[in-house]
């Protein structure tokens, strides 16, 4: 079954560019849920490691590293940044978010998943994160193989009948 997301605009949209849709319909699919990411490592040590979250100073190169790890994170589901719906978008400051839409809009392209952004005194991530996203992604809904075992082939006849039929004999 091929996925199908449709942007929703209201019928009195005015004429302007904006870097998200105010709704997506979803009408068939399977939903990929991303915990939220960072520039950080997505594989990093519990309890952290300070080493490894040496990051960039400004929001632009944490943009690119976190898009970078949301890319590989979609790929391992057999997804793409094509296919994100929705996205929640946590700040450290939102004078930087014209930072975060620069590279933001240079990955999407012209897709324009819904997000909402929030501004954050911190992220519990590390103090040198200075933006976590979290996704939800729409993939190709497959028939996976446990479902497929579960659904049996309809038989000839049924087993009841075929065991009353046994009887009579």
């Amino acid at each position: 079954m091929a996925r199908d997301v449709r942007p929703v605009h209201h019928p009195d949209k005015r004429h302007v560019e904006m870097p998200y849709a105010p709704a997506l319909l979803v009408r068939r699919g399977s939903l990929l849920f991303l915990s939220g990411l960072t520039a950080a490592p997505v594989y990093h040590s519990h309890p952290h490691r300070e080493e490894e979250f040496d990051l960039p100073p400004h929001m632009r190169e944490q943009a690119v590293l976190l898009m970078e790890n949301l890319k590989t994170t979609l790929a391992a589901a057999g997804c793409t940044l094509a296919d994100v719906v929705s996205a929640t978008r946590y700040l450290t400051d939102v004078a930087e978010q014209d930072d975060l839409n620069a590279v933001w809009a240079s990955y999407l392209g012209a897709h324009r998943p819904t997000t909402t952004t929030v501004e954050v005194s911190r992220l519990a991530t590390h103090a040198n994160c200075k933006i976590e996203i979290s996704a939800i992604a729409v993939g190709r809904a497959r028939r996976s193989r446990r479902r497929a075992e579960r659904i049996p082939k309809k038989p000839k006849g049924s087993k009841r009948k075929n065991a009353v039929r046994k009887r009579r004999r």
